[in-house]
């Protein structure tokens, strides 16, 4: 006999596998739910927390790379746009395998793997190693980067829909707060007159410490399936596309910000690498511990709400850095870019706030409630936030292929400032015109005004 909903049992961990999750049940969640679920989050965040140092390590590593390594600012920004590239790619195959292999499995595997691009960087890391060996031993920390998807996805599974926004922001930001992380370790190590080998020999302890700790203590929820069929339907929603074009906005920015912070200060205004790594690890330090704030702040008054002011913001800090970029004022240029990386952090908690919200109000409008609405919106969440991140991800490396190209054009980074700036302005329109702008009646879709049942507007996601 099953048990009633106001006293559901335990949920059955043999094997580390859960058979029975009902997240929305507040009697579950209150007596069970809760204690497993944070559990799982803590771990999550670490193992993903990792994957971000070792994705971004290169992002340090090319300020170790003096004139004694040969490399060209555009060489450095190639290598950086090309890891960015592939951490944005396995994303997509990441998402799915938890549902594969289960969210506990599949963080044992993926902090394990992190060590083939730290070992194989310790073995190169060398003045005349060519640039060929550099760019496809950088292209394996990519796999760094898929961490993130498959991290959100499991969390996505494991809190309800009251409490995604904090969740998924302290996930996210715990894993993004391994960029400057990586980049203090760096800043500790140049000023020591290290090598790059003692920065790598450092994080391979590390990985083998998450990959356990994964074992140990995190769980498989056995009724997340490998469901295709969420997975075409995420790819068939126009809201997929919509939430990865305003993903770029903010996390695309983020994580191309970081990668290339350091590079255009070292090139553009002629800091030393210890003095570049000095400040670079602030901007992305502040927009990891906002990111959580946004997720909050989008729980309380609406993440589109949230996400639209947010994009004002930045379109504002982007233009103080293109007069900063052009009258060379580097302290102005500094403190914008750390305000940009700061709102690059509460729009990526806003803006993943909404995905959940914006399947629930589907879910609605099509006459589902209570437990079936909710499981409807989890199932074609979790399988679009890893297509939202892998596209998101890919601003990272339109980011850097920017700066490239304006420095080669015009030997600073003002021409990408403000194409970034013209970028911004559009992720607003798009947010206003599609989540804000039209009435609450009409702004869930597949309504119909023969439909008088209440129902979740996108100005509240």
């Amino acid at each position: 006999m099953t048990a009633p909903s106001t006293a559901p049992a335990p949920p059955s961990r043999g094997g580390r596998w859960i058979q029975q999750w009902d997240p929305e049940d507040e009697t579950f969640w209150n007596e069970t739910g809760e204690k497993v679920a944070k559990r799982n989050l803590l771990f999550s965040v670490l193992s993903e927390h990792i994957g971000f140092s070792i994705w971004t390590m290169w992002s340090v590593l090319v300020l170790f790379m003096g004139p004694e390594y040969g490399l060209t600012p555009a060489d450095k920004f190639l290598l950086t746009s090309m890891v960015t590239l592939v951490g944005a790619v396995v994303r997509v195959p990441y998402t799915f395998a938890i549902a594969v292999f289960g969210g506990r499995n599949w963080t044992i595997v993926s902090a394990a793997l992190l060590l083939v691009p730290t070992v194989a960087a310790f073995t190169v890391m060398e003045p005349g190693t060519s640039f060929n060996t550099l760019l496809l031993i950088g292209l394996l920390a990519g796999i760094g980067g898929g961490n993130f998807a498959s991290s959100m996805t499991n969390i996505n599974a494991f809190f309800p829909l009251r409490k995604k926004g904090w969740a998924l922001g302290l996930n996210a930001g715990g894993g993004n707060i391994g960029v400057p992380v990586i980049q203090l370790a760096a800043l500790a190590i140049i000023g020591a007159s290290g090598g790059p080998r003692v920065l790598l020999g450092i994080y391979i302890p590390l990985i083998v410490i998450a990959a356990v700790l994964a074992a140990l203590f995190m769980d498989n929820i056995a009724s997340v399936k490998n469901d295709t069929g969420a997975a075409k339907d995420a790819v068939k929603d126009a809201h997929t596309w919509i939430m990865s074009f305003l993903y770029i906005g903010t996390f695309g920015s983020f994580i191309g910000y970081s990668f290339a912070f350091g590079q255009v200060l070292t090139n553009q205004f002629g800091r030393t690498p210890l003095e570049a790594a000095y400040v670079t690890f602030i901007g992305p330090l502040l927009g990891s511990l906002i990111r959580p704030v946004g997720g909050w702040l989008a729980d309380k008054y609406g993440g589109a709400k949230i996400t639209l002011y947010n994009y004002v913001g930045m379109g504002a800090a982007t233009a103080v850095l293109i007069a900063a970029s052009m009258t060379k004022s580097l302290v102005l240029f500094t403190v914008a870019f750390v305000v940009l990386f700061v709102l690059t952090g509460l729009g990526n908690g806003s803006t993943f706030k909404m995905i959940p919200g914006i399947f629930q109000a589907k879910a609605l409008a099509k006459g589902l409630e209570g437990e079936a609405a909710a499981a409807y919106g989890r199932r074609l969440s979790g399988a679009s936030m890893g297509l939202i991140g892998a596209v998101g991800a890919l601003g990272g490396v339109g980011i850097n292929l920017a700066f490239r190209q304006s420095f080669l054009s015009y030997g600073s980074g003002t021409g990408a400032f403000v194409a970034f700036l013209a970028f911004y302005a559009a992720c607003f329109l798009v947010t206003w015109a599609v989540y804000l702008r039209r009435p609450a009646a009409t702004q869930v879709p597949e309504a119909t005004a023969s439909e008088a049942k209440p129902q979740l507007s996108y100005a509240e996601v």
